[in-house]
């Protein structure tokens, strides 16, 4: 048996010997279609895809490898996977919850009103995708696969049992890890309970970014999405808040003016430009790869800007992904690491953050 027919096979058994305690022990109602859901809901079609970002990740770490990490002993090399990890998690499943294009695609998980094991299991089957980008940074820097794959498989070994029915509070452990306990209280709709408890395994982040929020005796634990009946289709459950999401971004009767502030698009042309005037400088040493790929960030920049200047959300979400992506595509892939283009890289970075301070204000106005 090879290790993902055994990874596979653990996970059905404890499923399963949980049920079994639950309805002998505890003499509790199995809602087995939602159970079968949880199985069923795309952790085969997940995994492929959990295949595509794991090739993503060692293509980055041939071409787009900065080579940081791997420097380090062995030992701070799994050190810094576990960790970093861990970080990347938070930030991933904090946005999952912040952006609505992300929520479309982890809803899936917070649907499911049963907490046990199999919770554990149920998710859209674009998890894997939309989680690459937040790992991606760690190819970049150097991480190498086999601690990447160990580091991960570890973190969702410790969130399955953080689904389980049977744990109750952990003592000390509640203050330091995330725990069954801490994690119920993320997939609670109480208000209070509400966007708490990001963590994967360790809890300093959610203490240290402000989402940490213990479980209370005197609230109530009810599990799902305010306002939200699950289906039993893990095909439309899939795609039900994509197709949503897509219908509130583009329905013209839904549209709403985004005006970002004029100094904002006049920055961000100037630093294209800027980019401009280097690729023509540069261009004739590139490779036709090289070449191509930054004329199309620079034609997909523009059109970006022209989106901006009109108000379009789409304009400032495509600026957003483009600053976000040409530092480690220009200077990781194409090792353009002069300072010229080092210091309009960094620009181009900060600006693009900058927006996402800017955006409510763009909306308000």
């Amino acid at each position: 048996m090879n290790v993902f027919a055994l990874t596979f096979t653990v996970m059905l058994a404890v499923v399963l010997l949980e049920l079994f305690a639950l309805r002998h022990w505890r003499r509790e109602a199995i809602p087995w279609r939602e159970i079968i859901f949880n199985l069923n809901s795309g952790h085969i079609v997940m995994w492929v895809f959990r295949g595509v970002e794991v090739a993503g990740f060692g293509l980055l770490l041939q071409y787009a490898n900065l080579h940081l990490a791997d420097r380090l002993p062995v030992f701070w090399q799994w050190v810094f996977a576990f960790v970093a990890w861990d970080l990347s998690f938070y930030c991933m499943h904090r946005a999952h919850h912040t952006w609505r294009i992300f929520w479309a695609v982890h809803v899936v998980h917070h649907q499911g009103e049963h907490f046990s094991l199999s919770l554990g299991i149920r998710n859209s089957w674009y998890s894997s995708l939309t989680s690459f980008l937040f790992v991606a940074p760690l190819a970049v820097l150097g991480l190498p696969l086999e601690m990447f794959v160990a580091a991960s498989s570890f973190h969702y070994a410790v969130q399955l049992y953080n689904h389980n029915a049977f744990v109750g509070k952990s003592g000390w452990l509640d203050r330091v890890l995330v725990t069954p306990s801490n994690h119920r209280v993320h997939h609670a709709t109480h208000p209070v309970y509400l966007n708490k408890n990001f963590g994967g395994t360790f809890l300093i982040w959610d203490k240290l970014f402000g989402s940490y929020q213990p479980e209370r005796d005197d609230i109530p634990l009810h599990y799902g999405v305010n306002g939200a009946s699950p289906g039993y289709n893990p095909f439309w459950a899939s795609n039900q808040g994509l197709q949503a999401w897509f219908r509130r971004r583009f329905a013209p009767s839904g549209w709403r003016a985004m005006r970002m502030p004029a100094a904002y698009i006049a920055t961000g042309g100037i630093l294209l430009f800027g980019m401009v005037i280097y690729y023509v400088e540069r261009v004739a040493g590139w490779d036709a790869i090289g070449q191509w790929s930054v004329f199309a960030c620079l034609v997909a920049g523009t059109i970006a800007i022209g989106g901006m200047s009109d108000e379009r959300r789409w304009g400032w979400m495509g600026w957003l992904a483009l600053t976000l992506a040409m530092p480690a595509l220009c200077a990781g892939l194409f090792g353009m690491r002069d300072g010229w283009a080092l210091a309009l890289l960094a620009l181009l970075l900060v600006h693009g953050l900058a927006g996402l301070r800017l955006r409510e204000a763009a909306w308000a106005n």
